[in-house]
C-alpha cells in the first residue's frame, strides 16, 4: 500500500471521528438546554393561567399574534417556534409584560412585549 493511500485513509478516518464527535456533543448540548427551558415554560404557563384568571387581557392567541408581528417588523427570519417564557402581571394593566423565546432557523432570541391599553407592543 502506498504512503498516499495510507495518508488518505487516516484523514478520512479522522474526519469521520470528528463528525461523529460533533453529533454527540450537539445532542448532549441540546439535552442540557432542554431542562431549564422546560422549567421556564412551565412557570410561564402557570403565571399566565393566574394572570388570565385575574385579568381578561391575557389572551394567549392575541399575545402570540402580537409577538409574531413584532418579530416580523425587526427580522425577516421565519419563526419556527414561539414559547411564552415569562409573564409579568403587575396591578392594573399598563405595566403588564410578556417575554417570548422566538426560535428561527438561525437560532433563538427573546422578545419582550408590553401592554398599552388593549394592545401588546414591543418593549
Amino acid at each position: 500500500m502506498s504512503v498516499i493511500a495510507i495518508v488518505v485513509i487516516v484523514v478520512v478516518v479522522l474526519l469521520v471521528l470528528l463528525f461523529v464527535g460533533g453529533l454527540i456533543a450537539n445532542a448532549r448540548h441540546n439535552r442540557e438546554d432542554e431542562g431549564p427551558l422546560r422549567a421556564e415554560l412551565e412557570a410561564a404557563n402557570k403565571a399566565l393561567a393566574v394572570a388570565h384568571a385575574q385579568d381578561k387581557g391575557w389572551d394567549r392567541t392575541l399575545l402570540e399574534q402580537a409577538a409574531k408581528e413584532a418579530f416580523a417588523e425587526r427580522s425577516a427570519a421565519d419563526v419556527t417556534d414561539l414559547h411564552l417564557v415569562q409573564v409579568v402581571d403587575r396591578p392594573g394593566t399598563e405595566d403588564d409584560q410578556a417575554v417570548f423565546r422566538v426560535v428561527t432557523d438561525h437560532g433563538h432570541e427573546y422578545l419582550h412585549l408590553a401592554r398599552h391599553g388593549e394592545a401588546w407592543v414591543p418593549r
